[in-house]
């Protein structure tokens, strides 16, 4: 059996373009995150969106950076122009805010998720570290510390 989870997993690696960007830990940097609760203190009650930067090192992502692409907002979602992204960006991921306390992924979000990178954030009101909650690609909870 797990020699059938390998091969489904570089299969879904290989169609998600993951291939090779395993990890085994997430440290997001501790300005990153409070950016993030600023941007979304400001943006309340509408939604924001950005992108998450960072890399792969001996099998820990580290986030560093936050992306932002042309979009629009609103109370009920937040849509970003991901064909207007620089190929340069090393993009992980996203992060994007909910105007109510529920972190919990819509249907659009996991689509989101599974199109555009390894590790995604929803940060909820109150908009403080406690509230932002974590997801991989498949709209899975992840761990991650900050530092």
């Amino acid at each position: 059996m797990a020699e059938n989870k390998n091969w489904i997993d570089r299969f879904l690696g290989f169609l998600l373009g993951n291939n090779g960007k395993k990890f085994e830990e997430v440290i997001l940097d501790r300005e990153v995150v409070g950016e993030i609760i600023q941007i979304a203190r400001e943006s309340h009650p509408l939604e924001f969106v950005a992108l998450l930067e960072g890399k792969i090192k001996e099998n820990i992502l580290r986030v560093d950076g936050l992306v932002f692409l042309p979009g629009e907002t609103s109370h009920q979602g937040a849509v970003m122009k991901t064909f207007m992204m620089p190929l340069t960006t090393g993009t992980v991921g996203s992060v994007h805010s909910h105007p109510t306390p529920s972190a919990s992924p819509s249907t659009a979000d996991l689509h989101f998720f599974a199109k555009n990178g390894l590790f995604h954030l929803i940060i909820a009101y109150p908009y403080t570290e406690d509230s932002i909650i974590a997801y991989d690609t498949f709209g899975e909870l992840a761990d991650y510390r900050i530092l």
